[in-house]
């Protein structure tokens, strides 16, 4: 092949892929494919799927935009399909690119509608799938005791140190119990005008 042949980018259904990627590896670059499908529509169009995407030809890409826009068509196997039995239509579709994210919401959007158990499990951002809660799925702030203001400092040997336990299970004092009330700050002074 003359260097002229050679693209450094292929545009494949609305994605542009750099043209030293691999066949197989290019093809996973469209949102929606897979590498059991790219190398399904390789194999369908005898395609090496080791040379680089760059080689392509203009018919090779029509062909297998062809196969991915119409994989029923083009003897790919249903259960290849990312959409089988669309719950509008009834059709066994392969949904790609933007259209992936654009249905799974609408897809929720009509569980909350209908007031099903999974659109509530939506709502309130719960596992939907029958997966316990108990443990996993934790998300958001620590649960527990919430931490407030200011907090006082615990001063190292002072009154609020936890008291040492003498070998016969008595609590001795505390080394400087009767210095803590010294290290109290004094009051302060109102200022006379």
């Amino acid at each position: 092949m003359s260097a002229q042949e050679y693209r450094h980018i292929v545009r494949i259904v609305g994605n542009d892929i750099r043209g030293e990627k691999k066949m197989v590896i290019g093809l996973t670059q469209i949102k929606g494919l897979g590498f059991m499908f790219a190398t399904a529509i390789l194999d369908t169009l005898k395609i090496n799927p080791n040379s680089n995407i760059g080689n392509l030809t203009e018919e090779n890409v029509q062909a297998i935009e062809k196969v991915i826009t119409d994989p029923i068509a083009n003897n790919i196997p249903i259960w290849f399909l990312n959409r089988r039995k669309d719950i509008e239509t009834g059709a066994d579709l392969h949904l790609l690119t933007s259209d992936i994210p654009f249905t799974l919401r609408n897809d929720i959007e009509r569980e909350r509608i209908a007031a099903s158990w999974r659109g509530y499990r939506h709502l309130s951002g719960l596992k939907v799938r029958g997966q316990r809660t108990r443990t996993s799925g934790r998300k958001g702030g620590a649960v527990g005791v919430a931490k407030g203001g200011l907090a006082a400092p615990v001063k190292k040997g002072g009154a609020g140190a936890p008291a040492a336990v003498a070998a016969d299970g008595a609590e001795a004092p505390a080394a400087d119990a009767a210095a803590a009330p010294a290290a109290e700050k004094p009051a302060a002074v109102e200022k006379k005008e």
